[in-house]
């Protein structure tokens, strides 16, 4: 026989604490902004190989603060002796500046190294993805609204964009505390984090609507409760099994994919979270009924 956990319990609770955390997201996202990457503000990135055993990142780091580049970001990434450098410059146009680069630094590394790959990302074209990503996001949560509005009623559907909202400022109130970096593949994370966080919503949605139909006698309270556990084996496997993958990306996969996967975690646990703790309590505050389900069919 199966446990019935009792989740409505904690609707009232974990909604003030939900709420707490999107207000705290609202101020990081408007006071402190978000830490955009080279992607999105321009500047130049460049792949690094050191040809030694054990490479040191903070004597190649001291090398590259020496050249009055400015802020400099250095990563790891792939094999140990791999490294990304990121910087901010304004003349891009400059055809001996790598060159020159390549010559100063190999006065102050004593290993060998090669420049696997150089990428320079001028003002008007990191302008330009930008709004290309923020355009990306808008339409997807536009479609979303748009199928969920015609899917459910209407109740449902300010639930599920509730939860969907939920999950996107969230994530990216933790980025922007954290100060981590948004590049591209942190869109591309959160893209997903909407479909993924929408697909939970939906699958207890269809089992309460079904439940609405089947029982007339159990209030929406009780309702919502009886359709989360009677999914809840579904939404763990899932769940879990993305959640395996993806903490093996950010362990194994390098400093490079550290940011995608982390927001793709964020999102799978806050999606998994908001499809119960608020999808589900905004059904309870519209008083959905059987009334409700029954209207929108006829």
């Amino acid at each position: 026989m199966k446990k019935d956990y009792k989740f409505n319990q904690y609707y009232k609770s974990l909604n003030v604490f939900s709420i707490a955390l999107i207000l705290l997201s609202l101020i990081f996202l408007i006071f402190k902004g978000l830490n955009y990457g080279v992607d999105f503000k321009g500047g130049t990135l460049i792949e690094i190989r050191v040809e030694t055993d054990k490479p040191d990142i903070e004597v190649l780091r001291s090398s590259f603060n020496k050249m009055n580049l400015g802020k400099i970001s250095i990563k790891n990434f792939g094999s140990d002796n791999d490294f990304v450098v990121k910087f901010k410059r304004d003349e891009l146009n400059d055809p001996e500046f790598i060159e020159n680069l390549q010559r100063n630094l190999s006065q102050e590394l004593t290993q060998d190294f090669s420049f696997r790959r150089v990428e320079n990302v001028g003002p008007k074209v990191s302008s330009e993805l930008l709004k290309a990503g923020v355009t990306a996001i808008c339409l997807s949560l536009m479609a979303m609204l748009i199928y969920i509005w015609i899917r459910f009623e209407w109740q449902f559907s300010v639930g599920a964009i509730a939860a969907l909202f939920h999950d996107v400022i969230i994530t990216l109130g933790i980025f922007s505390a954290l100060s981590l970096e948004i590049n591209l593949s942190i869109v591309a994370a959160v893209l997903t984090i909407v479909g993924y966080s929408m697909n939970d919503t939906v699958v207890i949605y269809d089992r309460v609507r079904e439940n609405l139909k089947k029982y007339s006698d159990i209030k929406i309270f009780d309702l919502t409760n009886l359709s989360i556990n009677e999914t809840l084996s579904r939404t763990i496997i899932t769940s879990s099994t993305t959640l395996l993958a993806l903490l093996s990306i950010f362990l194994f996969g390098g400093e490079i994919l550290k940011g995608f996967s982390l927001a793709m975690i964020l999102g799978v646990i806050l999606g998994t979270y908001s499809s119960i703790f608020i999808a589900n309590p905004l059904l309870v505050f519209f008083k959905v009924s059987q009334k409700t389900v029954l209207k929108e069919d006829n």
